[in-house]
Formats: C-alpha cells, sequence, structure tokens
C-alpha cells in the first residue's frame, strides 16, 4: 500500500453547529422497530474535510444512523440532509457523490479484482454522470489499498484482509465527497491498519468528508476530528479525544524506578507529585512516566454510566459541559 505523509490533517471546523456549509446535518434523528426505540433524538453534523467517528457499544445505534445517512434505511423521525439532499429521497447522481464501506459485502466473489474495479468506475466518469469527477485510475487504487498484485485474482479467493482492502477501493473508486466507513478496519493487519490511518488523512486533506464507525479506541484517537460516543440510542458526549479525556475525573498514574526498585502512584495532581518527587530523590529518579486519563477511560466512563441507569439527564450535562 502507498503511503501518505504522516501526520494528522488540519481540522476543517470545530465542533458546535454545522452551519450552511456542513457536509452532513442532522437533528432530532430518531428510528423506532416496532415498539423499541433504536435512536433516540440524534444530533450530528460533520463540514467538508473532517473525520468524525463514531463510538459506542453494540446495540448503541452506529450502523443505523450510518444506513439512515446514506439512504439504505427509512427514518422514524427527525430532519436529515447530506451534500444539501434528504437521503429518502436523493437520486442516482445524488448517490454517485457519496462512498460507502459497508462492515460485510460478499457479492462478486467470481469477479476478479481488477475487473470489478474498472466496471465500477464507469459508473462515475462524466459521461455517465456529467459534472462528476474523473473516477480514481484503477491501478492507483490497487496500489493505495495495497493490493497491486491481485488485480487478476478472483474476489472469492481473497482472505478477509484482502478482501476489506477492496471493499475500501470501492468505496473511494468515484472520489466521493462523503465517505461512510463502517468498521473499515476489521480483519486488518497492523501494517494495512496504519497504512488505512494515512489513506484516511490524505482523503480528509483533499476535502472529502469522513463519517467512521469503530469499536478501536485507539483507530478513533488517531482519526479522528471530533468523536460521538453513543449509548442507548443517544449521543452521550462528543468532542476531541482530548477534550473527552480531561473530563473524566480520574487521578493520574505515576511510575518511576529508584536504585532499581520500581514504584507506582496514583494522584489527582501529577505535577506537584512530581515537583516533590524530584526535591526528594533527582538524579536516582528513573524510567520516569506518567499515565493520564484517555479516550479509553472516557468511553468506559460513559458506558458504564449509561449502563447503571439514569443516564439522560448525566449525558446532558456532558454533552454540554464538552461542547
Amino acid at each position: 500500500m502507498s503511503l501518505v505523509e504522516e501526520g494528522a490533517h488540519a481540522p476543517a471546523a470545530p465542533g458546535g453547529a454545522g452551519g450552511p456549509g456542513a457536509a452532513v446535518e442532522v437533528s432530532g434523528l430518531r428510528m423506532r422497530y416496532g415498539s423499541t426505540d433504536v435512536l433516540r433524538g440524534i444530533d450530528l453534523h460533520a463540514q467538508p474535510g473532517e473525520v468524525v467517528v463514531l463510538l459506542g457499544p453494540n446495540g448503541a445505534g452506529k450502523t443505523t444512523t450510518v444506513e439512515i445517512l446514506e439512504g439504505f434505511r427509512a427514518r422514524s423521525a427527525g430532519d436529515v440532509s447530506v451534500l444539501g439532499a434528504d437521503p429518502a429521497t436523493g437520486d442516482e447522481r445524488w448517490r454517485a457523490r457519496l462512498g460507502v464501506v459497508m462492515q460485510s459485502w460478499r457479492d462478486h466473489g467470481r469477479w476478479r479484482v481488477g475487473q470489478l474495479l474498472s466496471h465500477l468506475a464507469r459508473y462515475y466518469t462524466p459521461y455517465a454522470e456529467p459534472g462528476l469527477p474523473e473516477p480514481r485510475p484503477v491501478a492507483d487504487l490497487l496500489e493505495t489499498v495495497g493490493l497491486t498484485g491481485y488485480a487478476h485474482r478472483r474476489i472469492n479467493t481473497l482472505s478477509g484482509g484482502q478482501r476489506r482492502r477492496l471493499d475500501v477501493a470501492i468505496g473511494i473508486v468515484g472520489r466521493p465527497e462523503v465517505l461512510f466507513l463502517d468498521e473499515p478496519t476489521a480483519g486488518f493487519d497492523p501494517e494495512a491498519r496504519r497504512d488505512f490511518h494515512d489513506l484516511v488523512h490524505a482523503l480528509a486533506d483533499e476535502n472529502t468528508t469522513i463519517l467512521l464507525t469503530t469499536h478501536d479506541l485507539d483507530e478513533a484517537e488517531k482519526l479522528a476530528d471530533r468523536i460521538l460516543i453513543l449509548a442507548g440510542g443517544r449521543v452521550t458526549a462528543q468532542g476531541t479525544a482530548a477534550e473527552l479525556a480531561d473530563r473524566v475525573p480520574a487521578d493520574a498514574e505515576v511510575k518511576w524506578a529508584r536504585h532499581g526498585q520500581r514504584f507506582v502512584h496514583s494522584t489527582p495532581d501529577a505535577t506537584a507529585f512530581l515537583r516533590e518527587l524530584l526535591e526528594e530523590a533527582g538524579d536516582e529518579v528513573t524510567d520516569l512516566e506518567v499515565r493520564r486519563a484517555t479516550l479509553e477511560d472516557a468511553y468506559m466512563s460513559l458506558v458504564r454510566r449509561h449502563e447503571a441507569g439514569g443516564t439522560h439527564d448525566a449525558a446532558a450535562a456532558f454533552t454540554e459541559e464538552v461542547r
């Protein structure tokens, strides 16, 4: 897979109201199956070039939210706009401006990799839809996702990780303005995952808006301009990874060694403790490490708070604080 320059792109916009330039605007989104409320009033926005990550336990409503935004599922209530159109009534020209990588997709198993990408690319040419950008060349796509040597392989002979790379290639063949990624790195090895993260940064630098669901907290922290944590069909908190972590009441953990013996100490004020430690021990302190609250701490705290009950009021207060 070709590597893009490492380093996060500049976020397109901070959190807050999406505004008239927003690529995605969602207000009061609700979804009910029979008597069960799956989504209970989701508010969400994303600016051009912004990477928004949805986190949450199974059943939180992440995939349902994404499927509604993609136009694959009809909502029960709420206002939704993607690239200025309601996904429930978007036409083929609107759909051509989107890229979609689903959790699983197993069609066209007898096609060859390059053959399928060439076939799909034809649907995105300006001749098929005037005004659309030229699709990505198949050779470039294969290199980007690390499948250059697999152009002539049948899709049903690919491994799970290779098939996931192909799914990503299909999602970006038409140079989408908004790209939906539902658990995109499932089955990726560490190297492929790192390369995929570089690709996401590069796409965002090209002003592609990206909405991504994942269970990988490390992945969310590396990719997201903004993170939304869903639980019980609601957004219980949103902000950058650092903002979410800073609002978790957790002591810092200080680790150090002295005369070959290792020590660990929890403290609400790591700066004051370190000052006292170094005044006392000075150069005798080695292997010093300070661990503060992380995105994982924030995520687990919010999910446990939801599971314990009484989530609505606490979550509303937490979300308002983060904003």
